[in-house]
């Protein structure tokens, strides 16, 4: 049994899974002329935005770092600079296309420490589920899907449903990550990162929990990165709704403090009264490990940022797995 990153005695071990690292997967061969994209100098711009974090583009620092802090294997994502959400669908097409192949092909270089998850746009629900298709024989894990944004369609709305079956059949590990936000409101002070990350994983879940998707699909296994964003605290008022029977509410649904159990989410609360909730919101066994790699708002420095957890809870973060059975409380 894998045991924890650091234990009560300080002796440093191993984390098992991190399921929240990035990869921008170029510069490694000759890139493709992409419409709004330039790579220049080691960076990419896109639609006017430099991605100048080094770190992101170098799969051989993402191991490093690995090994420098015993961590076993990583679900590998791309990271939301890339998701394009207002691209059409045939370019949608091409870019998903290129760089799902990429992070595929950079993660089978290291394939005993590194995953790929491509990416659905579900912007586009038709070609998210022809990704889906393709990629479920190829021997993932899963895939990522971006929470809000421009375009994106509300996880409720009835054109995806299909994809929902897709990865409900195919039994996918699927890491909801917000996308970007679109109030203006929070274009100040790093808000649209602070503020709106957990606030449009909130909207994406309740739109779940609200047309009872999780228990309709029940082999998916959604893992909400974060620590769940503002989730965890809102699942008491949504079973208010539920039990006043507020308009639009369907209370005949799985009642969202039961649903709420079927998810994963990841340990990036930056807080341990925060984790705690989260571990009591949907059962330690349920919480992963996840580093948000290699941006400074994650756990770049495991020992660090989970010195505060409480002991019993960093073992089961350091040892959690998606593909261990779970019973639903």
């Amino acid at each position: 049994m894998t045991m924890c990153c650091e234990t009560a005695n300080k002796v440093p071990t191993n984390i098992a899974l991190d399921v929240h690292a990035h990869l921008i997967p170029v510069g490694h061969e000759p890139f493709p002329l992409f419409s709004g994209v330039d790579w220049q100098e080691g960076k990419l711009t896109i639609d006017g935005h430099t991605v100048g974090l080094k770190k992101i583009y170098d799969v051989e620092a993402l191991t490093s770092w690995m090994t420098e802090y015993s961590v076993e294997e990583a679900y590998v994502s791309l990271p939301p600079p890339v998701y394009r959400q207002e691209l059409n669908e045939a370019d949608s097409r091409q870019w998903f296309g290129y760089l799902n192949e990429q992070l595929l092909a950079q993660c089978e270089l290291h394939n005993s420490k590194l995953k790929a998850l491509p990416h659905l746009p579900l912007e586009h629900p038709q070609l998210a589920l022809e990704i889906a298709r393709e990629y479920g024989s190829k021997g993932i894990p899963g895939f990522a899907l971006a929470a809000g944004g421009p375009n994106t369609p509300v996880y409720s709305a009835d054109e995806l449903d299909e994809v929902w079956q897709e990865l409900n059949k195919q039994e996918a590990f699927v890491l909801i990550h917000p996308g970007s936000c679109c109030d203006g409101r929070l274009k100040a002070f790093y808000l649209s990162n602070l503020v709106g990350n957990p606030y449009e994983t909130g909207v994406a879940v309740s739109h779940l929990i609200f047309k009872g998707i999780p228990s309709q699909h029940p082999n998916i296994k959604f893992c909400l990165v974060h620590g769940g964003g503002v989730v965890p605290m809102l699942v008491g008022r949504w079973c208010q709704g539920f039990e006043t029977n507020r308009p639009g509410v369907d209370s005949s649904l799985e009642t969202p403090d039961k649903a709420i159990k079927r998810f994963y989410m990841d340990c990036i609360t930056h807080s341990a009264d925060a984790v705690e909730l989260t571990a009591k919101t949907i059962g330690q066994e349920r919480i992963m490990f996840g580093s948000d790699w290699p941006f400074p708002m994650g756990f770049v420095k495991p020992t660090q940022d989970m010195a505060e957890f409480p002991e019993e809870l960093k073992l089961a973060i350091c040892n959690n797995r998606p593909d261990q059975k779970v019973e639903l409380q």
